[in-house]
C-alpha cells in the first residue's frame, strides 16, 4: 500500500491523527530503494500511522502543514543523493534535470536540504520533535568541510535546529525512539540510544574528543585526524562515544547501532512496497529514478571495498550482511504479480553485487581492522562465496514469468578474480549481462588508484579479456565498459594523460561514464581534497582545486 501524502488519504484510513510524519526532497516513491519509502514502512508494520510529504514548498506553509500535526515526531531526510551533488554538477553548475523529481525537473529541494525541512517545521510546529537521518545528515553530523562554499560548516545538527540525528541506515534506531517517545514523551532518553546524534553544553565525561570545529577550521590537518578518527572508530563492535567542541557546545556519536541480521533484512524487503510512484506526484510527472530500480532487488547491504570517494560505504558501514536465497525467491514472485512487470528483473546487489555471501570473521566479531580489506590487496580472512551468488541467480531465473535476470550493480573484479570460484562466476556472469558489463576501474594511473583504495588497472583489463572471451565463446555480444573519475586527489595533467593513453592504447573507444570528482562530506577522499595530506599516512598530495583545469581533465579523455 501507499503510506497517505493528502489530508484525504488518511481520511480514508480513518485516521483521526499521524503518529509520524516524513518529509523528503524526493519524490515519493514506494520502492525499497528509495529510504523514506523503507523506514515508512517499516514504521507503519511496527504499528505507527506515517504519512510522507514529498518536496515541500519550502517558501509557504501549504505543504508542511497539509498533514496536520504528528503525534510523536517528524522525520527529515534530504533523500536518496546529498541535496548539493543533486543540485549541482562537478562543475559548480546548477544541475538541468533532477531524476527524484516529477517531469524530471530541477529547482525542487533546496540546497542543504536537511536544514531547509528541519527549520521549516521548527517554524510552524515549534514543540514537535524533529529527528534528522539520510545520506546527508549522517554524512555531515560532525563539522565538515562543504565544497560548494570551499570552508568547514558545523554540524547538520546544529545549523537545522533539530532535536536529534540518526546515522547510518538506522531503521532499529528510529523504531526505538518511536517507542521512547510513545511511552515517555521523553526525548533526551533518546539520546542513550545506539545510532544517536545529539548536542549538549556540557563536555561527555568519556568517549573519543575529535579535533573541535575551531580547529580543524584553522588547521587543515587536524580535519584529516578528525576524519581518520570518525572512520577508525564507527563501529557497532567497538563501542566507542565521539564527540566534537563546536563553539560553546558538544556533538556527540553514540556508537552506531548494530547492523540488521538476515532475518531482519529479509523481513525488510518483503514488506508491501507499491513499486511505483505515488499518484500525488505521478500526476505531476514521470520520476525518471524509478526505471532503473522499478523491478530491481537489493540481496545485500553494507561494503568492505572502501574506496576513498565512497559516501555510500561510509553509510552503510564495511559490515556486509547478505539475505537468505529464501527471501529473495519471495520477493521475486512478488515482482512477477506486479501489473507492469514485463519479465525482466533488472537487478540484483547491492552497494556491490558479488559481496553476496561473503564473511569476515575477523570483522565479524571484532569490528573493523586499522587495515584496509581489499587494498593494497586482498585480506586473507575475507571468505568469498561467487558460487553461491550464480546459484542465486540461476534459482531466479527458474521462477515463472521471469524471463531475464540481470547484474546492474557495480562488482569487485579483484574479489572474482581471486576466489578459486572466480572463473565460474566469470563465465556464469555472461549471462546475466544486458549486452555491457560495467565495471569501475576508476583510473589507471597506479598512483592515482592507491589514493583511490582501488586495485590495479591491470586486474580490471583481466577480468575485461576474460568476460569477453567467455562471451565470444558462448556466441554472445557482451562486452566490458569502465567507468572512470578525473580531478581525484593525486591527479596533475601527467596522470591525466596516462589515463588518457591507456584508454586510446587499451580499450580503443572513447568511454561515456567519466566523472569529475566531486568532494562530498565525510570521504576519505574529500579529506585529502580540503587538507592536501592521505589521512591515514599524512602523505602529501597534489590537489587540482581550479574548475577550469578540473573540466579540462574530463576533456582531455576526448581528444
Amino acid at each position: 500500500m501507499f503510506l497517505p501524502t493528502t489530508s484525504e488519504e488518511i481520511k480514508k484510513l480513518g485516521w483521526k491523527q499521524l503518529d509520524i510524519i516524513l518529509i523528503t526532497g524526493d519524490a515519493y516513491v514506494d520502492h525499497p530503494s528509495f529510504g523514506v519509502a523503507l523506514i515508512g514502512h517499516y514504521l507503519f508494520s511496527k504499528g505507527y500511522k506515517v504519512g510522507i510529504i514529498a518536496q515541500p514548498d519550502w517558501n509557504s506553509d501549504k505543504d508542511i502543514k497539509r498533514l496536520g500535526r504528528p503525534r510523536l515526531f517528524f522525520g527529515i531526510t534530504a533523500g536518496n543523493v546529498d541535496s548539493m551533488v543533486a543540485n549541482y554538477t562537478a562543475s559548480m553548475k546548477k544541475r538541468k534535470i533532477d531524476d527524484y523529481t516529477p517531469g524530471g525537473t530541477s529547482g525542487k529541494r533546496p540546497d542543504r536540504a536537511t536544514i531547509v525541512y528541519s527549520n521549516l517545521v521548527k517554524r510552524f510546529f515549534p514543540n514537535v520533535p524533529v529527528i534528522l537521518g539520510g545520506l546527508e545528515a549522517s554524512l555531515r553530523r560532525f563539522a565538515h568541510y562543504d565544497w560548494w562554499v570551499n570552508r568547514v560548516r558545523k554540524s547538520v545538527l546544529i545549523d537545522s535546529k533539530a532535536d536529534l540525528l540518526v546515522y547510518g541506515m538506522a531503521e532499529k534506531t528510529i523504531l526505538r525512539i518511536s517507542q521512547i517517545l510513545e511511552k515517555y514523551a521523553d526525548l533526551d532518553r533518546c539520546k542513550q540510544l545506539p545510532g544517536v546524534v545529539w548536542w549538549t553544553s556540557r563536555k561527555p565525561e568519556s568517549g573519543i574528543e575529535l579535533p573541535s570545529f575551531e580547529e580543524i577550521s584553522e588547521d587543515k590537518i587536524k580535519y584529516a585526524e578528525a576524519v581518520k578518527l570518525q572512520l577508525s572508530s564507527t563501529d557497532h563492535l567497538k563501542n566507542v562515544v565521539l564527540y566534537q567542541k563546536q563553539d560553546n557546545r558538544y556533538i556527540v556519536q553514540n556508537p552506531p547501532e548494530k547492523p540488521l541480521d538476515q532475518t531482519e533484512l529479509d523481513n525488510l524487503y518483503l514488506m508491501d512496497f507499491e513499486r511505483k510512484t505515488h499518484p500525488y506526484y505521478e500526476s505531476m510527472g514521470h520520476v525518471p529514478a524509478i526505471e532503473t530500480v522499478q523491478f530491481s532487488i537489493t540481496s545485500v547491504r553494507g561494503c568492505f571495498g572502501q574506496c576513498s570517494f565512497c559516501a555510500l560505504s561510509c553509510h552503510q558501514t564495511a559490515h556486509v550482511v547478505s539475505r537468505s536465497d529464501e527471501s529473495i525467491i519471495e520477493e521475486a514472485r512478488k515482482i512477477t504479480r506486479h501489473p507492469d512487470f514485463k519479465g525482466i528483473i533488472t537487478d540484483v546487489g547491492g552497494p556491490t553485487a558479488n559481496m553476496y555471501g561473503t564473511s569476515c570473521n575477523v570483522r565479524d566479531s571484532k569490528g573493523t581492522c586499522r587495515k584496509f580489506c581489499l587494498h593494497p590487496e586482498i585480506c586473507s580472512s575475507i571468505q568469498m562465496n561467487h558460487a553461491k551468488y550464480i546459484d542465486l541467480l540461476e534459482k531466479l531465473r527458474q521462477i515463472k514469468g521471469v524471463r531475464y535476470v540481470f547484474v546492474s550493480s557495480g562488482i569487485r573484479h579483484d574479489l572474482a578474480l581471486s576466489d578459486p570460484e572466480g572463473e565460474h562466476f566469470i563465465k556464469e556472469l555472461v549471462n546475466y549481462t544486458p549486452g555491457q558489463l560495467k565495471l569501475a576501474p576508476e583510473h589507471a594511473h597506479p598512483y592515482v588508484l592507491k589514493l583511490m583504495r582501488k586495485p590495479p588497472v591491470e586486474l580490471f583489463l583481466e577480468f575485461k579479456r576474460k568476460f569477453e572471451k567467455h562471451a565470444r565463446h558462448q556466441g554472445k555480444n557482451r562486452y566490458v565498459i569502465g567507468y572512470f573519475i578525473v580531478a581525484h586527489p593525486g591527479e596533475t595533467l601527467r596522470e591525466n594523460n596516462y589515463l588518457k593513453n591507456f584508454i586510446n592504447e587499451k580499450l580503443g573507444y572513447h568511454p561515456q561514464q567519466i566523472q569529475i570528482f566531486t568532494p562530498s562530506p565525510g570521504t576519505i577522499s574529500t579529506a585529502m581534497y580540503y587538507s592536501g595530506i592521505d589521512p591515514f599516512t599524512h602523505e602529501r598530495i597534489h590537489v587540482e582545486k581550479s574548475l577550469k583545469v578540473r573540466n579540462q581533465m574530463k576533456k582531455n579523455l576526448f581528444k
